[in-house]
């Protein structure tokens, strides 16, 4: 069961946070007589309410076995994890002394074929005005370490950064998203040929949570999209004449006050060919007691292509949060999964991680797949044991109560058979 409008890609279409729907989204699963999954704790220990904000599953060695980098904001660190045998993993520091480090992208960014780490700093995590975002690149040393490096600062809270080449002149720009609390941005940065980079300016409203860059109208360039909360609660596509110019379409907005907008990533969802945007809203932070809201879910922006998208809402969830696209069943379509942090934890048990299953026809039924740990902000998927199969990473972002079922970085396993 899905909500379905079509939007027109020339013009921008607002659509209100209740729109009218064939028929209602699914609603939530009851939860299962036991979980379906265990976490197991990788990495140091979870102390002091582990704030983990972003877990990025890649080989950052290239040795054949898949890695995490995290984001430990508590910390102010950027931490890899590499697993040095198959399901033994080692943490070591990659750098320090950040301020709020929320996110990584792994990319080439000089042309060398040496990939570096793009790291999005916020300052603070909590709601501050000054402007101490900045964009952080981790380059490597040649012996087995990193040199960092402040790439842009005196930024409005930087939330995300995407690397690709925006104006087809063969050097990497990046895409910005800065969250900000009163004023926040939407920018591109244009790599100039001395190295340095020239901001641009797309949007000038707070709230930006994430930015992707694909080419969403078919016309060969990239473009981009971004998920924007706070005041807004929108998505908005940038159509790029392959230049570096772009043309704002609002894709998605919401006049629900209590939306809570929390991740966005680009995924071809019906494997059409062509790329959609899937996004959760589970925030729940601003509240006096953080918590969930009926209103909270995930949603999939179908591309149709021609200049047509389609919106559907995949199901309900409360607290969602970091979207995953994924064959998690093996039976050739893609999933859904998600985690969630804001919800009532009290009154036990809530399902933290949840997998929204596809039926092939591009039904999605929700199964919890676990109970704890809880206060999952952050999810990745990649094949961890070089089966074939899509595992599970998390992060643990532990800042309101309870604290009885805490965790850092966690890998997910099925539960033993008894």
């Amino acid at each position: 069961m899905r909500m379905s409008l079509l939007l027109p890609l020339l013009g921008a279409v607002l659509l209100a946070g209740c729109a009218p729907a064939s028929r209602p989204a699914p609603p939530a699963a009851a939860l299962p007589p036991a979980p379906v999954l265990v976490a197991e704790a990788i990495g140091e220990p979870a102390v002091d309410r582990p704030l983990v904000a972003h877990v990025n599953a890649i080989d950052l060695d290239a040795d054949g076995r898949l890695d995490v980098i995290a984001c430990d904001v508590r910390a102010g660190r950027v931490v890899w994890l590499r697993q040095v045998e198959r399901g033994r993993f080692e943490e070591t520091v990659l750098a320090e002394g950040l301020g709020a480090p929320v996110r990584t992208e792994v990319a080439d960014l000089d042309g060398d074929g040496r990939r570096e780490i793009l790291v999005a700093c916020m300052g603070v995590v909590y709601p501050n005005n000054d402007r101490i975002g900045s964009i952080v690149v981790l380059i490597a040393d040649g012996n087995g370490g990193y040199t960092k490096r402040v790439l842009a600062d005196r930024l409005a809270r930087v939330t995300d950064v995407r690397v690709g080449d925006l104006n087809a002149d063969g050097r990497a720009d990046l895409a910005v998203a800065q969250f900000g609390y009163d004023d926040g941005e939407v920018q591109w940065f244009e790599q100039r040929p001395d190295g340095s980079f020239q901001p641009h300016g797309l949007l000038s409203l707070p709230g930006a949570i994430n930015i992707v860059i694909e080419d969403f109208d078919g016309d060969r360039d990239p473009d981009l999209a971004a998920l924007i909360s706070q005041n807004t609660e929108e998505v908005i596509l940038w159509q790029n004449d392959g230049r570096g110019r772009f043309t704002p379409v609002t894709l998605f907005g919401s006049t629900n006050e209590d939306f809570g907008s929390s991740g966005l990533i680009a995924t071809d969802l019906n494997r059409d060919g062509r790329p959609d945007l899937l996004f959760t809203n589970g925030d729940g932070f601003d509240y006096a007691e953080p918590g969930s809201r009926p209103s909270h879910g995930v949603q999939w922006i179908e591309n149709l292509g021609s200049g047509q998208f389609r919106l559907h809402r995949l199901g309900d969830w409360p607290g969602a949060y970091s979207p995953v696209a994924v064959d998690y069943d093996g039976d050739g379509d893609r999933d859904v999964l998600i985690v969630s942090c804001f919800q009532d934890w009290v009154r036990s048990p809530r399902a933290s991680l949840v997998l929204f299953r596809n039926d092939g026809r591009m039904n999605f039924t929700a199964e919890p797949l676990a109970l704890a740990p809880t206060h999952l902000v952050t999810l990745a998927a990649g094949d961890f044991d070089g089966d074939g199969r899509p595992g599970l990473v998390t992060g643990g972002f532990h800042a309101y109560p309870p604290y009885d079922r805490m965790s850092r970085i966690s890998r997910w396993r099925p539960v033993p058979a008894p």
